[in-house]
């Protein structure tokens, strides 16, 4: 008996937890989907719960600020609520699908349009930086040091503002320019008068001269001389002129004769070697004597300015003769001949006689032939 018992209570619990298990297998889709109802249910709750609650909310927007209150949990729809449009060029500090929370600050810088032109091409950028540096940097336009920015970079951004920028290129250039020679002039005793030489060839000089020429967009607008150097000098030329008197051949009291110079217009006047022409009377040691050391002789001496005839040379004189230079005298100066007689009173009535051509000779008195 007791065995038949013992198998019995075993077969009632073992179908008791089949069964159990049974319907748990069967209905844990069903458990399932009543956790995830129930967890969406708590979570709306808490959504509507948070939404629906009011918030405090600083708004930045172009760097002014507003506390605004608001129930709203995605930014977009606060943006919405307070009437601000975000552009595409605009930066927002948060996502705008990014929820709301109070105590958020939200920072919005709204681009504005500007008109760059550069190189020759115009367009709009939209830009939120705050000077002109910035946005042309922002437009990836690159400014060399010489370019010009109007207005100036660090200028303020204002709406519409038009942005120029002028490209300024610079370049030195050279010029060479002749510099004319001098020709210079010297007399030459060995030439004939009115004959020319050249003794040195001219040469021009070289000089080189230095401009910058200022170019802006490809305009120019500036020509500056910059430096002058000179690379060669000018070379004078020198040209000899001829002084020299021709030779003419004279023939005077039948002897020929070239006379080295020719003097026009002479004085003439007359001494002796009394008291009245030299002060000195026969007994005075020098009585007599020329200062070439020779003694008067009527006939050829004459007192001659040393400066125009030198002593000891001959000359011809119109009207009078051959006369040897062997004096002088201190009131005989120039173009003034003073012939000597040996009679003081024919020497007094002399007197002045202008207008004689006088023939200069040389050292030696010319013979007759």
């Amino acid at each position: 008996m007791g065995i038949i018992q013992v198998k019995d209570t075993h077969g009632k619990r073992s179908s008791s937890m089949s069964f159990a298990l049974r319907w748990k297998h069967e209905n844990v889709r069903l458990i399932v989907l009543s956790a995830m109802i129930s967890i969406a249910m708590t979570f709306m709750f808490l959504v509507l719960l948070y939404g629906t609650a009011d918030k405090r909310v600083s708004v930045v927007l172009n760097g002014q600020e507003n506390i605004v209150e608001t129930k709203q949990w995605v930014l977009q729809r606060l943006l919405d609520e307070q009437a601000i449009t975000v552009g595409p060029y605009d930066k927002v500090s948060l996502p705008l699908n990014a929820g709301v929370k109070d105590g958020d600050r939200v920072v919005i810088e709204q681009a504005v349009p500007l008109t760059v032109k550069a190189d020759g091409n115009v367009r709009t950028v939209y830009t939120t930086e705050r000077t002109v540096q910035a946005a042309i940097d922002q437009a990836n336009i690159s400014i060399r040091s010489e370019d010009k920015v109007l207005p100036s970079k660090d200028a303020a951004i204002e709406p519409n503002m038009a942005v120029t920028v002028v490209r300024i290129d610079k370049h030195v250039m050279q010029n060479e320019y002749d510099v004319p020679f001098t020709t210079v002039t010297k007399a030459d005793p060995t030439l004939l008068e009115g004959k020319k030489k050249t003794i040195q060839a001219g040469k021009a000089g070289v000089v080189v001269k230095k401009y910058e020429k200022v170019f802006a967009d490809g305009k120019l607008v500036s020509h500056t001389f910059v430096s002058k150097t000179t690379q060669s000098d000018a070379v004078n030329q020198v040209v000899a002129v001829g002084t020299k008197k021709p030779v003419v051949m004279l023939t005077k009291g039948g002897v020929s004769f070239q006379a080295k110079k020719t003097l026009k217009n002479v004085t003439l006047t007359a001494y002796s070697a009394g008291l009245a022409s030299t002060g000195k009377t026969k007994s005075h040691p020098g009585y007599g004597i020329t200062r070439s050391g020779s003694r008067v002789t009527e006939g050829r001496t004459i007192a001659v300015d040393p400066k125009v005839i030198p002593i000891g040379w001959w000359v011809y004189i119109e009207g009078i003769g051959f006369r040897r230079a062997e004096d002088t005298g201190s009131a005989i100066k120039g173009n003034k001949i003073d012939v000597y007689f040996d009679s003081e009173d024919y020497a007094e009535k002399f007197g002045r006689k202008k207008g004689y051509t006088v023939y200069v000779l040389g050292p030696k008195k010319p013979e007759a032939i």
